[in-house]
């Protein structure tokens, strides 16, 4: 059994719903390929997600560091903040300083989706800035195989790259998911999990 963990923030509901097609990617592999989604703790008061006009949280469990010893590989997927990760996600990645010390994620995988507001708001940063925490931790990080589709297209805007998926959100988050977008993740899903299943059960063989 290969278990994969799709782990994520999502202020607006956009990096949830990507979070459910690449689930579906996952799923599509093999059924030996085993799937569980997970969102890391809000460190924002109710009051403070109230006057952000931020919608509930997914009912999804939230993740503990430990946890992540489980799985084999992960997709992470949260929001930019300024070109970088949001302060969760951050707080998240940051409490795993004991897995760090007994080297328990080392040769797992990692793969990153994100979305911005705006075509030019970080994507790319968002990326990079987050592998150094593979790097730290003997992670393997995954990238999209051959890019996304439609990458190079121009009649529409699309989020994502060969970093990953992704989805442009605009500036007051009421854009939806475009389904180029959706086909991007579900391509992402696919790929990771046919990675990480090649190396799993190569390893067993």
């Amino acid at each position: 059994m290969v278990k994969i963990f799709i782990v994520i923030y999502s202020t607006y509901t956009h990096i949830y719903q990507l979070a459910l097609e690449a689930k579906k990617g996952i799923e599509s592999v093999s059924p030996s390929v085993q799937v569980e989604l997970y969102q890391v703790p809000e460190t924002l008061s109710q009051e403070i997600l109230d006057k952000m006009h931020a919608p509930p949280k997914p009912d999804i469990p939230i993740i503990t560091a430990a946890k992540l010893a489980e799985a084999d590989g992960f997709l992470f997927g949260f929001p930019t903040r300024f070109g970088t990760m949001p302060a969760q996600f951050k707080a998240f990645l940051d409490s795993t300083g004991q897995l760090w010390f007994t080297n328990a994620l080392n040769r797992k995988f990692a793969g990153l989706f994100f979305s911005t507001s705006t075509q030019h708001g970080g994507q790319e940063t968002t990326a990079f800035t987050a592998v150094t925490y593979f790097a730290h931790h003997g992670m393997v990080y995954v990238p999209l195989q051959t890019g996304i589709p439609y990458y190079g297209q121009t009649d529409e805007i699309i989020g994502g790259g060969p970093w990953g998926s992704g989805t442009i959100t605009g500036s007051d988050a009421s854009r939806s998911i475009s389904e180029r977008e959706k086909e991007s993740a579900r391509l992402q899903g696919k790929d990771f999990a046919e990675v990480v299943s090649a190396y799993v059960n190569g390893k067993k063989a």
